[in-house]
């Protein structure tokens, strides 16, 4: 297979003809200053050792090398060679609960922002391991495929607020079998396991069923319930008021640690609650490391081989070659007309 590395370069090509026009140009102009000037028979023998021939050799020389460093340049490439990378580790999938629940501030700073602050704790203790992330809300989607890529995975994260989904709710359900999807259809030897991080108010739909659904497919779940039971009022962004229901009165959000548990034990994982330390993470990683590890990537790319070096040394050569070419007739080289002239 071949490439051109920085493709982009090759424009320079365009140069080529405008050179070519000049000079033409430039050559037409002298030629009639020399009939202006003269008979151009008469100026001919008159300069015995002037060459009409040798500056246009010279500067196809020139222009040819010149075409040929752009070449160089562009990084010509050819042939590949297949590597083969395998990777240790375990496949996980984080399902955020980003309801307007989830804003609470009965844990510092809210629900939802210590949630991806211990995210991303997590993930910078990643080393081979694939991650993804589902948000849900009333409904639940996939933001980031699962993947190794540990800065795309941080930068997602960061990006998450509740203006993501529109339906308001909490569906537990959903958000276990959009995660079971987002591993793939293909077969791994990889554990996997979902992290769902939650208060916990499902309203929605069976919980405890998706999570035995993704028991049975060897899933395991780790539920972490963020907030405290006594609950907390859910501040509306950009004012100082709460959210209140129908009747007026102020919503408290509670942490519904029961149903937690409950999805937890369905889906043979831990339970731990999220507060203001690092309990919970801890717990987690902890739980995690004993997940056994295997190989769950191969990746093979191509490392392509540079052919650049062989138009640099054949514009180097016609460059020497035009060194040694001289625009006037050399007296002791007189006898050896090497361009027929």
């Amino acid at each position: 297979m071949f490439r051109f590395a920085n493709i982009e370069i090759l424009w320079l090509l365009v140069l080529i003809p405008v050179f070519v026009a000049g000079y033409i140009v430039l050559l037409r102009r002298k030629q009639r200053q020399l009939r202006e000037f003269g008979d151009p028979e008469l100026m001919a023998a008159l300069m015995p050792n002037i060459s009409r021939t040798r500056p246009v050799v010279k500067f196809g020389l020139v222009l040819l090398a010149l075409a040929l460093l752009i070449v160089a340049a562009a990084r010509p490439q050819y042939g590949q060679k297949e590597k083969v990378v395998k990777r240790q580790g375990i496949e996980v999938v984080i399902a955020l609960d980003i309801s307007n629940s989830m804003l609470a501030e009965d844990v510092a700073p809210s629900r939802l922002d210590r949630a991806k602050q211990m995210l991303s704790k997590m993930i910078d203790s990643m080393v081979d391991d694939k991650v993804g992330v589902v948000v849900f809300a009333g409904e639940a989607f996939t933001q980031l495929p699962i993947t190794c890529d540990y800065v795309s995975a941080k930068m997602f994260l960061n990006s998450i607020t509740p203006k993501l989904i529109k339906t308001q709710g909490t569906a537990i359900g959903d958000a276990i079998y959009t995660s079971m999807r987002s591993f793939g259809s293909e077969e791994s030897d990889a554990s996997r396991a979902i992290i769902l991080i939650t208060d916990g108010e499902n309203h929605e739909d069976d919980a405890l069923a998706a999570a035995k659904a993704a028991n049975e497919q060897g899933i395991k779940i780790f539920v972490i319930g963020i907030g405290k039971p006594d609950g907390s009022p859910i501040p509306i962004p950009g004012t100082n008021n709460f959210r209140k229901d129908r009747a007026g009165n102020v919503v408290v959000s509670k942490l519904n640690e029961q149903m937690c548990k409950d999805v937890a034990a369905a889906g043979h994982g831990l339970y731990v609650r999220c507060d203001n330390t690092n309990t919970a993470m801890r717990a987690l990683q902890k739980e995690i490391d004993t997940l056994a590890t295997s190989e769950i990537e191969t990746k093979v790319y191509a490392d392509y081989n540079e052919q650049y070096q062989g138009f640099v040394l054949i514009a180097l050569l016609l460059l020497v070659v035009d060194f040694f070419v001289f625009n006037r007739k050399n007296k002791t080289l007189a006898k050896i007309d090497i361009f027929g002239i």
